[in-house]
């Protein structure tokens, strides 16, 4: 009788255990991937660059993103940069210096966005009283950009709003954004930062 209490006191202990664990994964914050992806903005041509490379002034340069999308950085020559993030171009250019210099640290700082005007530009369609090509400005939400074309129609569903934008792979994805939500009751959750070339849509509601 003992030794079936006993078993019965360890069973107990080792399921509250289980589910103690289980609550912990479970309320483990989780990263929107779709958040990740609004966040990224890819360089373009035109567009101003700060190298800095700590402790070695003689090879930070501020360059600008020629044609070819390419830039020069002392030592190493010429590194694409055209389509990348900064922090790519800053990898890239850290592994290619380590032949000249011990352990350097690289970061890359977007000073200026001066990409072509069509690649610098945020469209806005669909239900919304002017449908409107906006310059790209820095920290532009889809709300910014909604507001610009003079807010959405009577004949609107915002709930049904996407975000298009073109990823460095060239394939097209839509974001979904519960524009409703946004202007309504200023929930921001799905209020994405846009880039360049990024298309806010509102479609029809049904009838």
């Amino acid at each position: 009788m003992k030794s079936l209490r006993l078993l019965v006191v360890v069973g107990l202990v080792l399921l509250l255990t289980a589910c103690g664990g289980g609550r912990g994964l479970t309320e483990a914050p989780k990263i929107d991937p779709a958040a990740q992806a609004i966040t990224t903005y890819r360089i373009g041509v035109d567009d101003q660059l700060q190298i800095t490379v700590w402790h070695n002034p003689d090879l930070s340069v501020s360059v600008p993103v020629r044609p070819d999308g390419k830039i020069t950085v002392p030592l190493i020559g010429d590194v694409v940069a055209g389509g990348k993030t900064p922090e790519e171009v800053a990898a890239e250019i850290k592994d290619k210096l380590q032949s000249y210099v011990r352990d350097p640290q690289v970061a890359v700082i977007l000073t200026e966005l001066r990409s072509h005007e069509y690649l610098s530009r945020v469209r806005v369609t669909g239900a919304v009283r002017s449908p409107v090509s906006i310059p790209y400005r820095q920290g532009m939400t889809v709300l910014d950009a909604v507001l610009a074309a003079g807010g959405t129609t009577e004949f609107a569903a915002p709930d049904r709003t996407e975000l298009y934008r073109k990823g460095g792979d060239g394939v097209t994805t839509p974001y979904a954004v519960r524009l409703d939500k946004v202007l309504q009751n200023g929930d921001l959750a799905t209020n994405y930062p846009v880039q360049p070339g990024d298309v806010v849509t509102v479609p029809l509601r049904a009838f």
